[in-house]
């Protein structure tokens, strides 16, 4: 038996789809669904965040994006408003209608962010955190975690297993790339991962293009074969000047950029799955 127990796809099992639930609105991910998050790296200024909210709202996207705590390398970069940051959140949340993913990285502020967002994320840092992974899994929101920078797919898995085991069945994981010797993009895309992910586990997976590459010119490709190779959504950093943004304004697109990749994305979609991409076949279903 797997050590994974609980993310291991059983012999006939369905796959998981995780709904993420507003008044009005009801967010699929898994089969059947192209599910797009974007928004800036950080949350860095209230009338900043709500003017990319509003815009990423008119082209269409299904969740918004945003940093609050944001754990950096360096201790002198801008480390996200934190409790304020939440606050401009929770704004967007109710202006655009959107459900909100933002990242947590202490069990401490594990209640306050889940009054403020819909989906909580576990950084790559954090991936084996176990401390804050059992803590979202006594959460009663979704968990988007993401694949450690140099971890394996089993340790991806077996973090996956401590959410599950602590009782929260609705666990979204997210490729991000990983750490090897490659040194000319940030990470390195594993692609391979998606695939093998979808064979190995029930769980939805979606794709960080934006922090996988770390180049604003490779974002559209690595997202295109993200969508090929069978992700079920994908995670993409846009900011509406990304040359003056507080963290990672080199890997984000400007929403221009964005509107073109989403249409790309969704018409991929579309033909890669059969399906429709804003994910009605799935609704019809249910």
């Amino acid at each position: 038996m797997k050590a994974y127990q609980l993310a291991s796809r059983r012999a006939g099992s369905d796959s998981t789809v995780v709904a993420v639930s507003l008044p009005g609105k009801t967010v699929h991910i898994g089969p059947g669904t192209c599910t797009i998050i974007a928004g800036p790296c950080s949350v860095e200024s209230r009338d900043n965040y709500l003017e990319i909210a509003l815009l990423l709202k008119e082209i269409g996207i299904d969740m918004l994006r945003g940093g609050a705590f944001k754990p950096r390398t360096s201790p002198y970069s801008f480390a996200g408003l934190g409790e304020e940051g939440l606050d401009i959140l929770a704004e967007a949340r109710a202006v655009t209608g959107l459900p909100v993913v933002t990242e947590v990285v202490d069990p401490r502020d594990m209640e306050r962010v889940c009054d403020c967002v819909d989906v909580i994320q576990i950084g790559s840092r954090n991936m084996q955190n176990f401390a804050l992974l059992k803590e979202a899994g006594r959460s009663p929101l979704p968990v988007l975690l993401k694949r450690g920078l140099a971890a394996t797919i089993e340790e991806w898995l077996l973090a996956a297993e401590y959410i599950l085991e602590a009782g929260n069945p609705q666990v979204i994981l997210c490729e991000r790339g990983i750490r090897t010797f490659e040194e000319m993009t940030r990470n390195t895309l594993d692609i391979a991962a998606v695939a093998l992910v979808k064979e190995l586990s029930h769980l939805p997976v979606i794709v960080d293009p934006s922090h996988a590459t770390g180049r604003r010119s490779l974002v559209a490709p690595a997202a295109r074969a993200a969508i090929a190779a069978g992700a079920d959504g994908l995670m993409i950093e846009v900011h509406q000047n990304p040359d003056q943004a507080l963290s990672d304004g080199i890997q984000s697109l400007t929403p221009l950029m964005f509107a073109a990749l989403q249409r790309d994305i969704r018409n991929l979609a579309g033909l890669a799955g059969g399906i429709s991409t804003e994910g009605e076949e799935l609704r019809r279903e249910r």
